[in-house]
């Protein structure tokens, strides 16, 4: 190999560069890791495990594709990319098509939906435990690991292949629904306002819906609507890569679809990124989910997250918080995306409303003016940032904190040049109390009339569909002056 590395340019004087170890789906585990899962019967894991290495995929390579190409063209500012965990079901396929509609409006461009669903069972958490009733317990780490209620906190290896049927059930409806004519674009008003009464709202969105109505019946007119992209569309599955022992077991190597075309590499460059140079036509694919992300915790570039995420085809992502500095975002990108591949890599900042101003146009410069420039797509996480909690103890997010640093994340990459390519939202269809402010004017009292969420607070359908217009609009009035 050391041969082959100072010869593939025809340079024998070349100096040796040091060797990657040769990726592999459990090479993360000789590496450190954090937010580990440690169970005391570990026979019953493997079992669990071995159960769910027999299991068929979840997603498949082609869809993984496809999604990387439209990634692509949000990176290069072609496309917006939406987002969102939502719940239940069937509000969340409505909420991000009424969202879409709005950014479609605003923008003119696509938008690319991803829902953080069909898999979002783990939770990181600042602690392995908490107190309850004055009595330590373990923490509630998600569904995949254990229970919400009390008496359930022990982590319960079943729930590992429960998380894979939950999962599989989940997308499976979505498909239904989608093929069911859910997303058809003839009917935009059956997706409804559901609890939203603010007449400001219901009229901007009546709008909207009234115009491609109107351009719908033209197009019928004249023949020009039977695209089926009016009828259907894509909506992918994310989650963060958290529990690498499920990620593992999930990951198949498979065959590229036949629509990948790839850039000849030579010998070097693929040793160098510890890639098996006989290609057989076939890559490493996490089948779990779409996209998948890796958490602002579990981020250090020689931890097992990193290791396992560099091997895979899937598209990622990289939560980037106020303690990350520039360098290592550049050394992240090295790592996961050394190919420089278009679209690859999304880095979701979450800064808080109180940081963003003075720390996201320093990582955006480090980004831009290095070989990464326009090959990443930026997404404003506006929600993580800005949680604190009551003087009750119950965690919420206000509403004015989450649209301040939406909206500074906007005038940020304007000044600096960049494009924001996308936004990753918390929010529910439900008329949930559980972020105050917004146009309802909720207080911290106001909290307990309906807060169901288990973990985070989230935005319900009336504040979700404000930020969509707050983007729509940054969009629309860039386009507007561009004209005059």
């Amino acid at each position: 190999m050391a041969a082959l590395l100072a010869s593939s340019n025809g340079n024998a004087s070349r100096p040796l560069l040091q060797e990657e170890p040769t990726w592999s789906p459990n090479s993360w585990t000789s590496k450190p890791i954090k937010q580990e899962a440690v169970y005391k019967d570990r026979k019953s894991v493997e079992k669990s495990l071995c159960k769910l290495e027999r299991l068929p995929p979840i997603v498949t390579p082609y869809e993984i594709v496809k999604l990387k190409a439209s990634l692509r063209d949000v990176a290069l500012g072609k496309a917006f990319l939406l987002q969102g965990a939502i719940s239940p079901i069937e509000s969340k396929i409505k909420l991000l098509l009424q969202m879409s509609l709005v950014l479609i409006w605003g923008s003119n461009k696509p938008v690319v939906r991803i829902a953080r669903m069909a898999g979002q069972y783990a939770k990181p958490r600042s602690s392995p435990t908490e107190i309850i009733n004055g009595k330590e317990i373990p923490s509630f780490r998600g569904d995949i690991l254990n229970g919400f209620a009390t008496d359930e906190r022990a982590l319960d290896p079943s729930r590992l292949v429960g998380a894979y049927f939950h999962s599989a059930s989940t997308l499976n409806y979505i498909r239904g629904s989608i093929s069911s004519g859910i997303a058809d674009l003839h009917r935009p008003l059956d997706w409804g306002l559901g609890h939203v009464r603010d007449p400001s709202l219901q009229t901007q969105y009546s709008g909207i819906v009234k115009s491609i109505t109107e351009s719908l019946r033209f197009m019928h007119t004249v023949g020009a609507d039977t695209a089926g992209q009016l009828k259907t569309v894509d909506l992918y599955t994310s989650h963060e890569a958290l529990l690498l022992d499920y990620e593992q077991r999930l990951t198949r190597r498979l065959k590229k679809p036949s629509s990948v075309v790839e850039e000849p590499r030579d010998a070097f460059s693929l040793a160098r990124d510890g890639v098996d140079i006989a290609d057989d036509g076939k890559a490493y694919y996490n089948t779990s989910a779409h996209f998948l992300w890796i958490g602002d915790r579990t981020r250090q570039i020689d931890g097992a997250h990193v290791e396992y995420m560099r091997g895979i085809e899937n598209p990622i992502g990289v939560k980037i918080g106020p303690t990350t500095p520039s360098s290592d975002i550049l050394d992240l990108l090295r790592t996961l995306n050394p190919s420089k591949e278009i679209g690859k890599i999304t880095l979701i900042t979450r800064m808080g409303a109180s940081k963003v101003r003075q720390i996201l146009p320093e990582h955006i410069r480090a980004v831009e003016s290095s070989e990464y420039a326009r090959c990443v797509i930026w997404q404003c996480d506006p929600m993580h940032g800005n949680t604190r909690s009551t003087s009750s103890g119950i965690k919420t997010r206000q509403f004015a904190d989450i649209f301040s640093e939406l909206q500074q994340t906007l005038a940020i990459h304007q000044e600096e040049g960049s494009y924001l390519g996308g936004v990753h939202l918390e929010l529910t269809g439900d008329a949930v109390t559980e972020c105050t402010g917004g146009s309802e004017g909720l207080k911290d009292d106001d909290l307990s009339l309906n807060y169901t969420s288990f973990c985070d607070p989230r935005l319900n359908e009336k504040q979700a569909l404000e930020m969509a217009f707050l983007i729509a609009g940054h969009f629309r009035k860039g386009r507007l002056e561009k004209q005059f």
